[in-house]
């Protein structure tokens, strides 16, 4: 497998494992995930859909695996942005947020743009 899939596959990991603690009592107090970030169901919902999507374009190929990583990097990095923008309040109206969601979109972001266009594409091999 490319290692731009398995990039992609470690991400599809961590996003659907966030997703899924975010409904778990006592990992979640008073709207806080583990005290640090603030979260509320539409927030782990997009975390739940970000893996399945990250373990969609892995299965598909490398080439999607990196414009997916590319294109939810560049999503990450707007979140981010507004995030930091909103402070502790709503992004879009339904994603709850506080300074610390904010800076985990941004490296969030970083670390997938990063993987997305750095990752050389010699360690591309098409699908068996």
């Amino acid at each position: 497998m490319a290692l731009v899939r398995r990039i992609g596959v470690v991400f599809g990991i961590a996003f659907t494992f966030g997703g899924i603690l975010g409904f778990v009592p006592g990992v979640i107090k008073d709207d806080m995930y583990l005290g640090i970030f603030r979260v509320n169901d539409a927030h782990n919902l997009l975390h739940l859909a970000s893996g399945a999507l990250f373990f969609v374009a892995s299965a598909i190929g490398a080439r999607l695996t990196r414009w997916w990583l590319i294109l939810f990097g560049t999503l990450y990095a707007v979140m981010a942005g507004e995030g930091l923008k909103v402070g502790t309040g709503m992004i879009c109206g339904c994603i709850s947020n506080n300074r610390a969601d904010a800076w985990g979109h941004a490296g969030l972001a970083t670390a997938m743009l990063l993987a997305g266009l750095l990752v050389p594409a010699a360690h591309e091999r098409p699908a068996r």
